[in-house]
């Protein structure tokens, strides 16, 4: 499916209705939640590594800066190596937030693949790290920093502009998950589009669904809201299902057995 043809289905989306979306978000929780669990903790374990390698250099560079402020009483040499230091922290702190925005968007992407095949009763594994293989590293890396970029530069208009583009950056990690070769231009242009035509409704189900998981989360001694912090991701799916919808055989036969049993 090209990106004319994906505008075309968000242009001409009907009303959706806001319990059965939210219903069919349930069920499919009800399926996904392990998986949705997994990518949690992968997400927590891959980023291990990545702090690891931010402070290992810092530990030692303050190390160096103890013994040189210790043995050099050259205030400028002193405040040579303070400006080197800010600039290798902030470098660090770029590197940390372009890697872990990559890691989680290309996990939440495969998140959404793997709830199309349950969701669908499809065959298929649960590949976690697919959009993290050197077939899609370097667009999931891009279209992190493009997806960084969006959110820090509305963070910085006073957090107005961030509660509408909360919506919209959603919508970019369904459009990548289920059309992983289109331009990236094209996702974040077809995210803002199907964010801005479905912005009410999405914003809703995203409220209530992300409220009731962390409720009941907390109602189950704390842990429980790394169990159901999936669930405020599934109405996502579903509109994106509901308004695009899927390009394959899969999905036509089973259309065509529901019409069949209606």
């Amino acid at each position: 499916m090209n990106a004319t043809e994906i505008k075309n289905r968000i242009d001409k989306a009907s009303e959706l209705d806001f319990g059965t979306l939210f219903n069919q978000s349930i069920e499919l929780f009800k399926k996904v939640w392990v998986q949705g669990l997994v990518t949690l903790l992968l997400n927590v374990v891959l980023a291990i590594p990545v702090i690891m390698v931010i402070y290992i250099p810092m530990i030692f560079l303050g190390i160096a800066s103890a013994f040189t402020s210790a043995n050099n009483y050259d205030s400028f040499n002193e405040t040579g190596f303070s400006v080197l230091m800010m600039f290798l922290v902030f470098v660090f702190y770029i590197f940390i937030i372009v890697a872990m925005s990559t890691i989680g968007l290309a996990l939440k992407a495969t998140f959404y693949r793997i709830c199309k095949l349950r969701d669908l009763e499809q065959l298929g594994k649960d590949d976690y790290f697919y959009f993290l293989k050197k077939a899609y590293l370097g667009k999931t890396i891009k279209l992190s920093l493009a997806f960084s970029g969006i959110a820090i530069l509305s963070a910085m208009m006073c957090f107005i502009p961030l509660i509408y583009a909360l919506v919209p950056l959603s919508f970019i990690v369904v459009v990548y998950a289920f059309n992983p070769d289109l331009p990236i231009k094209d996702i974040i242009k077809l995210a803002f589009d199907l964010g801005n035509k479905k912005w009410l409704l999405s914003f809703g189900l995203m409220f209530i669904s992300g409220f009731l998981a962390m409720v009941i989360g907390f109602l189950m001694c704390g842990f429980g809201v790394y169990v159901t912090s999936s669930f405020g991701q599934l109405p996502f799916y579903f509109i994106y299902k509901e308004v695009v919808g899927f390009n394959d055989e899969n999905e036509q036969l089973s259309r065509i057995e529901q019409l069949g049993i209606e």
